[in-house]
């Protein structure tokens, strides 16, 4: 679409309001209210101009109103003790569940993540971006779980397919297939096996890319005794990859964080345009367009 008819048809578009914005996700998340890692800081209506990004901060809020933009979306949030905890659980404990672990046992460990994870969320700076929107009066809210799962069960789906009634399927397969994905042939961080080689077979595959953030060694033990035997997820830190390939029973593949985030956001951004509201991406969302 040129230029010209581009902002012809944003300025004959109605705009949707940021509840109206919000809703679209969650539905094609299948979510049915927000989740606590996300949510609507200022609310807004007529919106129609959308500046969206990974992270967004009161630098991208000056920028947004400096542009003319209605509103501003951050893909990850600034959240509380409290809400991280409630993310990692709701979806730690559910997907554990789903593979035979009893719900006692998880949330204990889930419990425990929490607790090291909120050292550092305790002397955080939380809602920095949040009060620079509302002095600014930008329509602004975080959309996380949302396109999170969006990403994860597109991922899901078509390693399913594409592997379906392989029974030897091994890790650098994976790692080829992934990358003909869009956001992942773009990325400049293409995917890498952290635990296993090329040649290790790859077993059950398990897409875990939602839940805030990565649920920590010995919850990750826990989807192999429960029999997955690769993890395609985000991002892992080198001191839980040590500790799971000290284990041996399971593989991890790390997709890239910011190309499996933006799987998420690219869909969503594709909705909001069906609805006439146009989306610029920037800090660190990757194209779904390959040139």
């Amino acid at each position: 679409m040129s230029k010209s008819k581009e902002t012809k048809q944003t300025q004959n578009a109605k705009g949707l309001s940021t509840k109206e914005l919000f809703d679209i996700a969650l539905k094609l998340a299948n979510v049915d209210a927000i989740p606590p890692d996300s949510g609507i800081t200022v609310e807004g209506k007529n919106i129609k101009k959308v500046l969206f990004g990974v992270d967004m901060d009161t630098p991208e809020l000056l920028l947004a109103r400096e542009l003319g933009y209605d509103c501003v979306v951050s893909h990850h949030p600034r959240v509380t003790n409290k809400e991280m905890t409630s993310i990692l659980e709701e979806v730690n404990i559910e997907k554990l569940y789903k593979l035979g672990v009893p719900k006692n046992r998880s949330q204990k460990l889930v419990q425990a993540r929490a607790t090291e994870l909120s050292y550092n969320l305790h002397v955080s700076n939380t809602r920095r971006s949040e009060s620079a929107a509302k002095l600014l009066n930008m329509p602004f809210m975080s959309v996380h779980n949302p396109a999170d799962l969006i990403g994860e069960k597109h991922v899901q789906d078509f390693l399913d397919k594409k592997f379906e009634g392989n029974e030897n399927v091994k890790l650098g397969d994976i790692v080829d297939a992934l990358e003909e994905i869009a956001e992942y042939k773009n990325s400049e961080r293409k995917p890498v096996i952290r635990v296993g080689s090329k040649e290790s077979y790859a077993g059950k595959i398990l897409v875990h890319m939602a839940g805030l953030t990565g649920p920590g060694a010995k919850v990750l033990q826990e989807y192999f005794k429960a029999g997955v035997g690769t993890l395609v997820m985000m991002h892992i830190p080198e001191s839980d990859a040590k500790t799971l390939k000290e284990q041996n029973i399971g593989n991890v593949i790390i997709a890239g964080h910011l190309s499996s985030d933006s799987i998420g956001i690219n869909k969503i951004i594709r909705e909001w345009e069906k609805h006439g509201v146009q989306t610029t991406i920037m800090s660190g969302v990757v194209s779904d367009i390959i040139e």
